[in-house]
C-alpha cells in the first residue's frame, strides 16, 4: 500500500514562505501523476497545483506566480514551495499521488495546515 506523508505546514506572516513536501513510501513502480489540494474551513477542497511524470505543470489562477510545485522522481517525492503567501492561503494542503504499485493506485496524505496570518 502506498502511503503519502506532507511536511511543512505552518504559521506564517502575509507576504512569508513556506515549503510543503510530500513523500510516497511503499513499493512504488511509477509516480505517474501528483497534485496539491487544499481546504480552507468552511470550502470544497480545491485543486491548488499538479505536475506530471514529464515535469507539465497546472496551477490553479490564484497561486500564479507565486507557487511552484516540483518533483524528485528517483526520491518519489514532490514539493510546494510557496511565495508570497496570503491570508486566503490559509487551509489545510494536501498532497495526492496516481501511480503503479503492485498495482495502480491513488492516494491521499494525511493534510498539513497553513495558517498565514499577523
Amino acid at each position: 500500500q502506498v502511503q503519502l506523508v506532507e511536511s511543512g505546514g505552518g504559521l506564517v506572516q502575509p507576504g512569508g514562505s513556506l515549503r510543503l513536501s510530500c513523500a510516497a513510501s511503499g513499493s512504488i513502480f511509477s509516480l505517474n501523476f501528483m497534485a496539491w489540494y487544499r481546504q480552507a474551513p468552511g470550502k470544497q477542497r480545491e485543486l491548488v497545483a499538479t505536475i506530471t511524470s514529464g515535469g507539465s505543470t497546472y496551477y490553479t489562477d490564484s497561486v500564479k506566480g507565486r507557487f511552484t510545485i516540483s518533483r524528485d522522481n528517483a526520491r518519489n517525492t514532490g514539493s510546494l514551495q510557496m511565495n508570497s503567501l496570503k491570508p486566503e492561503d490559509t487551509a489545510v494542503y494536501y498532497c495526492y499521488a496516481v501511480g503503479a504499485s503492485q498495482k495502480p493506485f491513488s492516494s491521499w496524505g494525511q493534510g498539513t495546515q497553513v495558517t498565514v496570518s499577523s
